[in-house]
């Protein structure tokens, strides 16, 4: 098969709006794909399932490029210091500081308070016949969720969402004017907020993180910005694209929605399904080669840029039966939706849980929403990191 020419159509319209065929022909003809990123990087994408297990696990690949060119190419960015971009034994120290707060079993202790949520989004609803999901439900929800686990105040979700927004749409690489706009606002109001913790110091996660700052060597300051911008952008993104993916595949398989509406058992195999058939992470974040190494046949140079397109790898017919089939009975799989290794996405549980919430809840309250356009309308959004619609309008 030949796929010399194929990296041209990757990032286009057509791609982002279903990017399987594409992946189907790298997985079959060339999984270990040389090509030019967005950005101009060349590097590599891989794309089948046991090729990008072995590349998020093996430590051959690293994430902090400083190693490598010994300038410090993050020294404007606010998302690159944290343990996303950490190598051990910074990695474990960093994830160290905040994993307590999202253990399956502290996150099974936030259960009530999310359906609150959920419960209140939907009751704001009353009475009308028609909402925006993303907007009304999928992004309230997981926002509101990491603010009170951070302490933000309410009045200052919407800001984040501009922010979060901008760096997300900013994941390949190209910078704008509004991009370098947004991270400058950012980072003045987190400066002011971290103040503001400081000198009235409580039980919230920024609170704990600042009193580890205050203890010496285990945060610094750089360190404390990265943390909090992974948690603000990661703690609601993969739930908000999570939750619109759901409700697209299941209004795409009404048979499937009719099963799940009669069976609610079923939420849990029903989100690991979403997960793995149209995840809301697309590609891994970046790796570098830290040496002149050989993979699968081809020769790689220290410091290329390698990419595993997680959405392909969960689609890979030599992993999965039947891969472009979504069924909801499928038992509990090995995707890699949330990763693997090491770098295993920390807020796994708190997804996981959100998603089960928040799509049950507005399936027993609408049981008959269906889209206001036609699905091929749907735009998705741009950007290397997630895969989600802009907008999601629905009948109830």
């Amino acid at each position: 098969m030949n796929t010399k020419n194929l990296g041209n159509h990757f990032f286009t319209d057509a791609f982002t709006q279903n990017p399987y065929p594409a992946y189907s022909q790298l997985r079959e003809g060339d999984p270990v794909y040389r090509m030019k990123f967005p950005d101009g990087q060349n590097g590599w994408m891989i794309t089948r399932y046991e090729d990008a297990v072995e590349v998020l696990k093996d430590p051959r690949f690293i994430k902090d490029f400083t190693k490598l060119s010994g300038a410090d190419i993050y020294s404007e960015s606010v998302f690159a210091r944290n343990m996303l971009f950490a190598d051990p034994p910074d990695h474990k120290r960093l994830r160290g500081l905040v994993q307590k707060a999202f253990t399956p079993q502290m996150v099974a202790g936030l259960r009530g308070r999310i359906q609150e949520i959920a419960d209140e989004l939907l009751d704001s609803l009353s009475g009308k016949d028609s909402m925006n999901l993303i907007d009304d439900y999928a992004f309230q929800l997981p926002i509101i969720v990491i603010c009170e686990m951070l302490g933000v105040p309410s009045e200052d979700r919407d800001k984040f969402r501009v922010w979060s927004n901008s760096l997300i749409e900013g994941s390949d690489g190209v910078t704008s004017d509004e991009l370098i706009t947004h991270m400058g606002e950012f980072i003045q109001y987190l400066g002011q907020w971290f103040a503001q913790v400081r000198g009235n110091l409580g039980q919230d996660l920024i609170s704990q993180l600042i009193i580890s700052e205050d203890e010496g060597d285990r945060l610094t300051e750089s360190e404390l910005y990265g943390i909090v911008t992974l948690l603000i952008v990661a703690g609601h993104e993969t739930t908000v694209n999570l939750i619109g993916n759901s409700i697209i595949a299941l209004l795409e398989h009404p048979e499937q929605m009719k099963q799940l509406q009669e069976n609610p058992d079923l939420i849990h195999t029903a989100i690991e399904e979403v997960l793995r058939y149209n995840g809301p992470v697309e590609f891994s974040t970046s790796r570098w080669a830290g040496e002149d190494l050989e993979f699968k046949g081809k020769l790689m140079a220290k410091g290329d840029l390698v990419i595993v397109a997680l959405n392909s790898a969960n689609h890979d017919p030599n992993q999965f039966d039947d891969p472009e089939i979504f069924d909801i009975t499928r038992q509990k799989s090995q995707h890699l939706a949330f990763g693997t290794g090491i770098h295993l996405c920390l807020g796994a549980p708190l997804a996981r849980l959100e998603g089960e919430i928040a799509i049950m809840s507005l399936l027993k309250r609408y049981p008959k929403i269906k889209l206001k356009v036609d699905k091929n309308e749907l735009e998705w959004r741009p950007g290397m990191i997630v895969r989600g619609v802009k907008e999601i309008p629905l009948y109830l």
